[in-house]
């Protein structure tokens, strides 16, 4: 599967098998993730690989809101996939901020998901990003360290449906020559 495939394919699944899934193929989407660009080289990102059922009944309940489907897809996907980063290191520059944007680690850290993502697409896996959680209630329920906050968390399964592509819009909608505005 080449990568625009990839990019055009991949959906956000919510539901999953109960199959396992396998420790290369979680070593494989996260391999993915490794090799994303990042500040400076700094690779703050790091990984927590949930498969306990427990721990990942403790994430989903930090899903909000309670009706957010999120929330039964961590219970339901074999392994949730917990995107961390450590901060004050991307973005920084002689331990200052380098721009008015602060800690860069969002970025950094979405850029590897993105990787993940569709390394599991290609796979034949499901994912979800979600954000929409008490991050602090994340962190206590992996016993982070004060340095490392959670950004983004993902099920990873195979997928028990098929959603179809939201409707995209036109290149001509969000693409401007030289200034904003101009088309």
């Amino acid at each position: 599967m080449d990568v625009i495939q990839a990019i055009k394919g991949r959906r956000s699944v919510r539901k999953y098998k109960p199959d396992p899934v396998s420790d290369a193929a979680v070593e494989a989407v996260l391999e993915a993730a490794r090799w994303a660009p990042s500040w400076a080289n700094t690779q703050c990102w790091r990984f927590v690989a949930v498969r306990d059922p427990q721990l990942r009944d403790r994430l989903a309940a930090t899903v909000k809101p309670e009706t957010n489907r999120a929330a039964a897809a961590i219970r339901e996907a074999p392994v949730t996939i917990v995107a961390c980063a450590e901060k004050g290191r991307a973005g920084y520059y002689k331990g200052e901020a380098s721009t008015d944007k602060g800690d860069w680690f969002m970025f950094d850290v979405a850029l590897a998901m993105q990787n993940l993502v569709l390394a599991a697409y290609a796979a034949g896996l499901g994912t979800v990003h979600v954000g929409l959680f008490d991050a602090k209630e994340a962190a206590r329920v992996l016993e982070l360290p004060e340095n490392v906050v959670v950004v983004e968390m993902t099920p990873l399964g195979y997928p028990n449906e098929e959603p179809t592509a939201p409707r995209r819009k036109e290149l001509a909608d969000i693409m401007f020559k030289e200034k904003y505005g101009r088309k």
